[in-house]
């Protein structure tokens, strides 16, 4: 094996380390929705989100995929969906959820088993492979302003558009304890800082997966990434 000059191993590490530090800066991840041009996909998309503005629940019910995902472990079919996310409770997150999935755009994604399915977000079905899941989110909307401290009075460190982000804590309560904003810890370029947790999503989070057939679109997943394929 070859051996560097001692002299060039500064030089080296020096390098490396800026490698490093370049990696885990921000990253433009742009949203798409591949299926804007499917009239019969918009169409349904607006009916589904009247639907969760609704809590209409009987259409939601009516669109699952009898194999439907609903949860990491394993349960499958309209009934593992309901208990997988409490449907009939009042404060089921399913509208909410639903809603903030929906409300962005989607992509095609194909899995190990199964049909090519369009799950929204985009952001699971687009996420470049040699950024680990775990460690990052994406921001989701424009102008994002990065907080130094969680609060919105705390001064701004710098502003976001749609760009990859290296994280450190995903739910951190504001610093003032009347105030219901969560926040996402992150690290950019300007050092560490704090997102509204509305503004940056994991490609994790649950994505809610459809697949057309016989011209009627089937809801075949709503549950993190990391369940069952």
């Amino acid at each position: 094996m070859t051996r560097l000059p001692l002299l060039k191993l500064p030089v080296l590490l020096l390098l490396l380390a800026f490698s490093c530090g370049a990696s885990a800066q921000e990253r433009k991840f742009e949203p798409v929705d591949e299926a804007a041009k499917d009239a019969s996909w918009t169409s349904f998309r607006k009916r589904l989100l009247d639907a969760v503005e609704k809590r209409d629940l009987k259409f939601v019910l009516g669109i699952l995929d009898r194999n439907v995902r609903a949860s990491i472990d394993g349960q499958r079919g309209v009934a593992g969906f309901r208990k997988a996310w409490d449907v009939d409770a009042a404060d089921t997150p399913l509208w909410r959820e639903l809603r903030a999935a929906m409300f962005l755009g989607a992509a095609y994604l194909k899995r190990d088993k199964g049909p090519q399915e369009l799950c929204a977000p985009y952001v699971l079905a687009k996420w470049p492979n040699d950024l680990d899941p775990l460690d990052y989110g994406a921001v989701i909307t424009k102008d994002v302003l990065v907080k130094a401290g969680p609060h919105a009075d705390s001064s701004t460190l710098q502003t976001l558009s749609h760009e990859i982000v290296a994280v450190t804590d995903w739910e951190i309560a504001d610093v003032a304890p009347a105030e219901r904003q969560r926040w996402v810890k992150v690290r950019v370029k300007s050092g560490e800082g704090y997102i509204p947790e509305e503004q940056i999503r994991s490609p994790v989070e649950q994505s809610a997966c459809f697949v057309k057939r016989e011209g009627a679109w089937r809801m075949t997943a709503f549950a993190p990434a990391g369940g069952p394929q």
